[in-house]
């Protein structure tokens, strides 16, 4: 049987389409760098959507993971959030962003263990700032947990501030004897599960950004500005002089080079529920309600400019 609408039907019916699809635009989908998840999904989501009376849905992993998933649109999202601007330029050559906008910012600290048996000795190292803890990392059977360099920056990050520590302590090969390999597989994780892992005591301590580490309220070490990847202006000085080669899923070499510890927002092009309400959701991190949530989650004021 065929239904025929007449103009006035038709209208009515394309009107319903339509506010329908303004009811669901009051929705956002988010995806970031796993590090952010208590700070997305705890705090800054579910105030937005109280805001916006709508549905909030977060998904995280390691930022490079997460960008190649996105530009080859195997999953899709309003709004990604990265940490560093490598990852933002893989959904740039893909066409799905024009600029990203920085929202926040943090340092490399290592996170440790509150109830560990090596709890004690990352506490007195702390006090001391003169680069005790790396002594502590490279204790025999101690477990060290950081993610992998090819899936999410703060693998590589992790990389490059031991790298930087060698030449500030002047302890050359204590990179190695910390790491092993840089994707040394009985170290190397996912990282939505990195923390959780240190937080049920399956390793001992591991590599983190200040912010997250805050966020999921554990102790950590701190370290000087010069290698901990905060501070744009020790870029010249410091953050250059060090660099690493990895292979890629082709088995391609290439040299990696640090980038400064800023988190970016970009709206997607192909947003599910519009680039409108994309942008929302970013002017709402930047509002001064979200830098205050995520200033109180541990997080640093955006540094620098926009991307592109």
């Amino acid at each position: 049987m065929s239904v025929r609408l007449n103009s006035a039907s038709l209208l009515t019916a394309l009107t319903l389409c339509f506010s329908v699809s303004a009811l669901a635009s009051s929705d956002i989908r988010v995806t970031y760098a796993g590090s952010m998840g208590k700070v997305m999904d705890q705090v800054l989501g579910p105030a937005f959507a109280r805001q916006s009376q709508g549905q909030y849905q977060g998904q995280g992993q390691g930022a490079y993971g997460m960008a190649r998933l996105l530009a080859s649109h195997k999953i899709t999202a309003d709004v990604f959030v990265s940490i560093t601007p490598g990852p933002m330029q893989i959904l740039k050559d893909a066409g799905l962003i024009d600029t990203a906008v920085p929202v926040a910012s943090t340092s490399m600290v290592i996170a440790y263990s509150p109830k560990g048996k090596y709890a004690a000795a990352f506490a007195e190292a702390n006090k001391k700032q003169d680069g005790s803890w790396l002594d502590v990392l490279a204790t025999p059977g101690l477990q060290f947990g950081r993610t992998d360099p090819y899936l999410d920056p703060k693998g590589q990050n992790i990389v490059f501030t031991l790298l930087l520590a060698e030449n500030y302590y002047q302890r050359p090969g204590i990179a190695e004897k910390v790491m092993g390999s840089v994707q040394n597989p009985r170290q190397v994780s996912l990282e939505g599960g990195l923390l959780t892992r240190l937080e049920s005591g399956q390793v001992d301590a591991a590599a983190g950004y200040e912010s997250e580490v805050i966020s999921a309220k554990l102790p950590y070490v701190s370290l000087p500005a010069e290698i901990n990847l905060s501070d744009p202006q020790m870029a010249k000085q410091w953050y250059d002089k060090v660099s690493f080669s990895i292979k890629d899923s082709q088995g391609q070499e290439k040299t990696l080079h640090t980038q400064p510890l800023v988190y970016y927002a970009a709206v997607l092009k192909n947003a599910p529920n519009g680039v409108a309400q994309g942008e929302k959701f970013i002017d709402f991190m930047r509002s001064k309600q979200g830098q205050a949530l995520l200033h109180s989650s541990g997080y640093g004021a955006p540094l620098g400019k926009a991307l592109y």
